[in-house]
C-alpha cells in the first residue's frame, strides 16, 4: 500500500494564524487599498544602527564566510549566559545554551527533544499559534487549559491540576504573554513553578517578551522564582521583540545539559549553524545597552494606553489592560450575534473578516489562539496608523444592533 502523497503529520498543520492575516493586509495594500495592519507581531522602528553597523563590519571577516560551531558562535553564548545574568538573576553556563535561527526554531527544536507519542503537553490559552502545531509535530498532544479576560488571561495550579493526566510531560509557561499581553506576578509565577516541580514535569518557558513589561510590574523567570526547576525547564528567547530584530532570525534556548547536548545533535543535521553575520548582530544587542531599547519601550507604552482606551469606549468590547508584550487581547463576545453594517457575525473569525472588509482593518481571530470570542491586535505600528485604524473599528462597530 502507497502512503499519502504528503506526510499526514505535515499535512495536519495549520497555516500560521497571524503570518495568513499579516499576508492579506499586504496583498489589499498592493492592490491600492488603505489597509491598517494590526495583525504581526512586530516593531515597526528599525533594528538600531550600532547593531546594523556591527553587522557590516562582521562582513568584512572573511572567517565569517564559513561554517561555525551549530550551536552557536561561542562569544555569542558566552554573551547571552552574561546577558541571562543581567536580566533574569539566572546563572547558566555558555555550553547550556544553544543559538537557533529565530525564537521559532527553539520551540520547535525544545518539543521535539523532550517530547514523543503519547505525551500530554499543559497549554495555557490564549496560546502563541505555532505551540500546538509544533506539539503535534512532536507526536504528543496539546491539552488546553483556557482562561478568560476575567482571570487577565492567566491560568492558576488549580487549573493547570485539573487538567493534569499521567501522561503529561510538560507544561508551557509563557510571560509577558503572545497573545494577550499577561504578566504573571512574582507570587502566581511562584506558584505554577511550585506545582510543575512537585509533578516533576518539564517546563518550557518563553521569555522573548521579557524587556515589554509596563506600569511599573516586573519580569520574572520562572527559574528565579523556582532555581530548583533547573533539571526540567527550557527556556526560550532571542533578539526579535527587543531589539526590533524579526528578520534577522537570532534566537536562543538554554536548559539541562543532556537536552540541550540532543537538542544540538538535531541542529546539526537540521540547518547547521545560524548566519554568522547575524549572530555577530545578536552579540551586539544582547551585551550593549538597553537605551535604543527604553525608547521602543516608552512608545510601546504610549500605543498600549491609547488602543485600550479606545478599544473600550466600543459597547460590547472588554479590553483588560495588557502588562506586557505588544498585544491587547479584547474580549468581543458582546459583539457576536448583532447585526454590523448588515452582517451578523457569529464568531470572532467572522468578525475580524468584517472588519476588514467593511474597515480596512485587519485584526487576528481568537480562533487562531484558542476559543473564539476574541481579537488579537499587535501595537507594534505607528501612532498615526494606531489612531485612524482604531477610529475606524470604532466608526463600524459603534452601528452594531
Amino acid at each position: 500500500m502507497v502512503s499519502a502523497r504528503i506526510s499526514p503529520r505535515i499535512a495536519a498543520i495549520a497555516p500560521s494564524a497571524t503570518l495568513a492575516v499579516d499576508a492579506k493586509a499586504k496583498a489589499l495594500k498592493a492592490e491600492g487599498r488603505p489597509v491598517i495592519g494590526f495583525g504581526a507581531g512586530e516593531p515597526d522602528f528599525p533594528t538600531p544602527d550600532y547593531i546594523v553597523d556591527s553587522a557590516a563590519e562582521a562582513l568584512k571577516d572573511p572567517k565569517n564566510f564559513r561554517y561555525s560551531p551549530a550551536a552557536g558562535l561561542p562569544e555569542l553564548k558566552k554573551a547571552i549566559a552574561e546577558k541571562t545574568l543581567r536580566d533574569s538573576g539566572v546563572t547558566i553556563d555558555p555550553s547550556q545554551i544553544i543559538v537557533t535561527n529565530g525564537g521559532k526554531q527553539a520551540v520547535y527544536e525544545a518539543f521535539a527533544t523532550v517530547l514523543g507519542e503519547g505525551d500530554d503537553v499543559l497549554l495555557p490559552a490564549p496560546y502563541w499559534t505555532t505551540y500546538p502545531e509544533a506539539i503535534r509535530l512532536a507526536g504528543a498532544t496539546p491539552i488546553e487549559v483556557f482562561a478568560g479576560s476575567d482571570l487577565e488571561y492567566k491560568v492558576t495550579p488549580e487549573m493547570l491540576e485539573e487538567a493534569y493526566t499521567p501522561a503529561t510531560k510538560a507544561l508551557i509557561f509563557v510571560s509577558p504573554s503572545n497573545p494577550t499581553g499577561a504578566v504573571y506576578t512574582a507570587e502566581e509565577t511562584k506558584a505554577i513553578g511550585e506545582w510543575a516541580l512537585s509533578k516533576g514535569i518539564f517546563v518550557i518557558s518563553d521569555e522573548i517578551y521579557e524587556h515589554l513589561t509596563y506600569d511599573s510590574v516586573p519580569f520574572i523567570s520562572i527559574l528565579k522564582a523556582v532555581p530548583e526547576l533547573a533539571e526540567n525547564t527550557i527556556v526560550l528567547n532571542g533578539v526579535a521583540k527587543t531589539y526590533a530584530m524579526t528578520g534577522w532570525r537570532v534566537g536562543w534556548m538554554y536548559g539541562p545539559t543532556d537536552v540541550i547536548k540532543a537538542a544540538t545533535n538535531l541542529q546539526s543535521h537540521l540547518s547547521s549553524n545560524v548566519n554568522n553575520i547575524a549572530q555577530h548582530a545578536a552579540l551586539t544587542a544582547v551585551s550593549g545597552s538597553l537605551d535604543a531599547v527604553d525608547k521602543m519601550h516608552e512608545a510601546f507604552d504610549r500605543r498600549r494606553k491609547a488602543i485600550v482606551e479606545g478599544l473600550n469606549a466600543i459597547d460590547g468590547v472588554v479590553c483588560p489592560t495588557p502588562k506586557g508584550a505588544f498585544y491587547v487581547y479584547p474580549d468581543v463576545q458582546g459583539l457576536l450575534g448583532k447585526t454590523i453594517d448588515g452582517v451578523t457575525p457569529r464568531t470572532s473569525a467572522e468578525l475580524a473578516e468584517l472588519i476588514l472588509e467593511k474597515a480596512e482593518v485587519a485584526v487576528v481571530p481568537g480562533e487562531a489562539f484558542g476559543p473564539s470570542g476574541y481579537l488579537r491586535l499587535s501595537y507594534a505600528l505607528g501612532d498615526d496608523d494606531l489612531a485612524e485604524g482604531i477610529a475606524r473599528i470604532q466608526k463600524l462597530l459603534s452601528n452594531a444592533a
